[in-house]
């Protein structure tokens, strides 16, 4: 055992902790579903909302999550086997395993599709057309299922490729360059998004709260939006928080991860609601504002064949960020609990995500016999994963922290022992033992109901 912990990878800086951390919590979402549900629920008032969730809520649950992971230096299974041994709670980690395996699974169909749109971009292939053609484009895409099959399968590739190297020289090494990437990108489109013709009537949309739309469904909105945009309840902090030193602040480091996924998506703001008003476009069409209504704005405006590859690409980082956590999920799952070296577990890991990936892929075909309960096969995943496993997860987690590891545990491995002043302490764990099972419940609610 003790060799097994001597010869364990892990991360060499915090900035790598951080970095990680917060390329697992930035994707799409923050590019797209963000900006979508500010659209939707009043602005700048749901923003504020947002943050006052993330800070009071989200920064407790995923601290509960770092500490299980560095506390029992194992994967997402592994940790509840050590912490609650001969007891049912392993469970929780093999459903973070499982949400792992069947969101990439999904979501690795979605990164694809910033390939395409990449190599769109590159031939000028949305130059003069109107929406109604680049949306015809779209759906003709989907349609051609092994393309995208391949776009999936160049994704995991690439996927794979960073978590085969190892913790340190493979995800740290690629998240610290991919990180400032996606940063520059974000912060060059915004700048052009906000010199447009009409930006200011977006920023102000953005930044300015209109206190009358803020009702009981923006706040579950914002509820859900800020735990889930923080990779919670799907085994990637547990996992990721078994990597972390154990000299490294955590309660610093859940912060800046909280606070980087914030500004990133805010950031993803300033790029689409000035572009988006300043051409008369609604900013709540979802994918279709990201796939389809973007490529016809930046057609229009001055430097916007550049600019648009520029932001498929940015897409593409996020997305690859993020892929790489939930692949790490599973791998360290697979290395650890069967006693397998990480290469190999790597490979099983990425080829059993693309077997199910295809027949998610090929879901979106039109008259797809690839149906699951109604719903095409990508959106049974995505439903059970989201509403499901994930806000089940969470709230076990919670509960286990809260009701099993208990204070004392929690505050030494918070503390580092005692050794780091932690004045809002006992504030975190009423937090974690109370208040967070309380609005994971509503959100678990909620995505039914809705």
């Amino acid at each position: 055992m003790l060799e097994e912990k001597k010869n364990r990878d892990g991360f060499g800086s915090k900035l790598g902790v951080i970095a990680a951390a917060a390329g697992s919590a930035i994707g799409l979402g923050n590019i797209y579903r963000f900006p979508c549900e500010l659209g939707e629920n009043g602005g700048a008032a749901f923003l504020l909302v947002y943050l006052a969730v993330v800070l009071i809520l989200g920064v407790p649950v995923m601290l509960s999550e770092l500490v299980l992971g560095r506390n029992s230096q194992s994967n997402a299974v592994g940790a509840f086997k050590k912490l609650a041994p001969k007891t049912a709670w392993p469970i929780v980690g093999y459903m973070g395993v499982l949400c792992g395996f069947l969101i990439l699974a999904f979501y690795s169909t979605v990164s694809g599709w910033t390939l395409e749109y990449i190599m769109k971009s590159v031939t000028n292939d949305f130059a003069g057309k109107d929406l109604k053609t680049i949306e015809q484009g779209f759906s003709d895409f989907h349609n051609m299922g092994w393309r995208n099959v391949m776009w999936q399968g160049v994704f995991l590739l690439l996927t794979a490729f960073v978590v085969y190297k190892g913790v340190q020289k493979g995800i740290e090494k690629y998240t610290k360059i991919l990180m400032p990437m996606l940063l520059i990108i974000l912060i060059v489109l915004g700048v052009r998004s906000a010199t447009l013709p009409g930006a200011a009537d977006g920023l102000r949309f953005l930044f300015n709260p209109d206190f009358s739309k803020l009702t009981g469904e923006v706040v579950i909105s914002a509820l859900g939006q800020g735990f889930f945009s923080l990779s919670m309840g799907m085994g990637v902090l547990i996992t990721y928080g078994s990597y972390v030193n154990k000299n490294d602040r955590l309660a610093s480091t859940a912060l800046s991860v909280t606070l980087a996924d914030t500004f990133v998506a805010i950031l993803a703001g300033i790029v689409i609601f000035p572009a988006a008003f300043s051409f008369g476009i609604k900013p709540s069409a979802g994918m279709g504002l990201v796939f389809n209504t973007l490529p016809m704005i930046f057609d229009s405006m001055a430097g916007g064949y550049v600019i648009c590859i520029v932001f498929f690409v940015l897409l593409a980082i996020a997305a690859l960020t993020s892929t790489i956590s939930l692949l790490e999920v599973i791998v360290a799952y697979i290395s650890e609990e069967f006693h397998i070296s990480r290469e190999k577990a790597t490979v099983i890991g990425a080829l059993a995500t693309f077997a199910l990936g295809i027949f998610a892929s090929l879901s979106l075909v039109q008259d797809t016999p690839f149906m699951l309960g109604g719903k095409t096969l990508f959106d049974s995943l995505d439903f059970v994963s989201s509403t499901i496993l994930l806000p089940l997860g969470g709230l076990l987690i919670v509960i286990f922290v809260g009701w099993k590891f208990g204070k004392k545990s929690f505050l030494d491995e918070l503390t580092n022992e005692g050794t780091i002043k932690s004045p809002l302490r006992n504030v975190i764990f009423f937090i974690v033992k109370y208040l967070a099972p309380l609005a994971i419940m509503v959100i678990f609610v909620s995505g039914f109901m809705s």
